[in-house]
């Protein structure tokens, strides 16, 4: 096919160039690689980063874990949906399975005490009007929280995964889930207070 012929065909049908780029990388084509990889890096290494905040350490091991796991589902991709949504489904389970490993581990001993109230009815609406300031505020007392409690609350409430859910992928009960989830509310309520 001559480079005006692939261009209509592209013109076309706005998922041809990512099919082909993908064909290339299936046939083992370098520079195909390569810019798989270029175009598609900084999406995947932004939302990665922006769920395992404070565990920074952790993104560039889990961004590449998104790229193998691409490379070994290439042959299933369609081409039905954008590359850059199909790679952010693939760095939400990754994202998850770290989630779930984090949280089946044992908590520790030293547990904050049980709370009956909600996450976000205790900020008061007041505070939302500045969007920039709460946002650093409640990054920083993420940030503070233990490791567990930090998961717990993102996977709740950033990934919107419900306690059933997170019981269901975790093998915690789902009385633990909440309970863990009543821990990490109290916990960050005290310090939203304090901050």
């Amino acid at each position: 096919m001559d480079a005006s012929a692939n261009a209509a065909a592209i013109a076309g049908n706005p998922h041809a160039e990512e099919r082909e780029l993908v064909a290339a990388i299936r046939r083992r084509d370098r520079k195909a690689t390569a810019e798989f990889v270029a175009r598609y890096a900084d999406g995947v290494y932004r939302y990665v980063r922006s769920r395992l905040i404070p565990r920074l350490d952790l993104v560039d091991d889990l961004v590449q874990d998104v790229f193998l796991a691409a490379w070994e589902s290439l042959p299933g991709y369609r081409g039905e949906a954008p590359l850059a949504y199909w790679l952010q489904g693939i760095a939400r389970h990754k994202v998850e399975n770290f989630y779930r490993t984090c949280l089946k581990a044992p908590l520790p001993l030293d547990e904050a005490s049980e709370t009956r109230s909600e996450f976000l009815a205790e900020i008061g609406i007041d505070e939302f009007l500045d969007r920039e300031r709460l946002l650093e505020k409640t990054r920083n007392i993420l940030t503070s929280l233990p490791e567990v409690y930090r998961l717990v609350l993102r996977w709740r409430y950033w990934e919107k995964r419900s306690a059933q859910e997170m019981a269901a992928e975790t093998g915690k009960t789902e009385k633990a889930i909440e309970r863990l989830l009543a821990r990490a509310r109290e916990m960050f309520r005290e310090r939203w207070q304090h901050e």
